[in-house]
């Protein structure tokens, strides 16, 4: 569960996660022809280190993703196969769904920003799990994978459905994911 230090108001677990890990740029609520209808499924654990502002954070749930950074829609869900929290996004425009109600953002960007704390490259997410560098951004390959806007983008276990983002400017951010197999 993610925990804020006193005086802080806590993140909301799904709403942390949506900004993932990772890992999507300007949106809004998109018609549902333009969202691909491929679900990709799989789980994932984020971890933020702690720094001068807050106590490090952790998060794990499953998750399904649809759509690319220009319009989709995450859902993250707990051990049990509930809900926790939706997020869709279209061209200048980023919504959050949670027990809490809904709520809306300009972007992404801010998305993470105001549910974590961190802005974190969730444009760039789709294109990570499937092992590419996002195309809107300059990257440089690695032995191991490549690196894209200041992320270590890890792919030595992507045979195995595994790929790994790491941010190492603080404070430190560790996404993974676990992929399921394609249906």
């Amino acid at each position: 569960m993610i925990t804020a230090p006193p005086g802080r108001r806590p993140a909301r677990p799904a709403a942390a996660l949506l900004c993932l890990g990772a890992l999507l740029s300007g949106c809004s609520t998109a018609p549902p022809a333009a969202v691909p209808e491929r679900w990709i499924t799989g789980r994932l654990n984020l971890q933020v280190a702690a720094d001068a502002e807050r106590r490090a954070q952790s998060l794990g749930a499953s998750f399904e993703l649809q759509g690319d950074a220009r319009a989709g829609e995450l859902r993250l869900m707990s051990p049990l196969g509930s809900q926790l929290a939706a997020a869709r996004w279209s061209p200048g425009r980023a919504e959050l769904q949670t027990s809490e109600g809904l709520r809306r953002f300009d972007n992404l960007d801010e998305l993470s920003q105001q549910a974590l704390g961190e802005s974190l490259p969730l444009a760039a997410l789709p294109s990570w799990l499937a092992g590419k560098p996002w195309p809107e951004w300059p990257y440089q390959p690695t032995a191991q994978g490549f690196d894209q806007a200041g992320w270590q983008v890890l792919l030595a276990r992507q045979a195995e459905g595994v790929i790994e983002a790491r941010r190492l400017a603080p404070p430190a951010v560790v996404l993974r994911v676990r992929l399921d197999p394609p249906s």
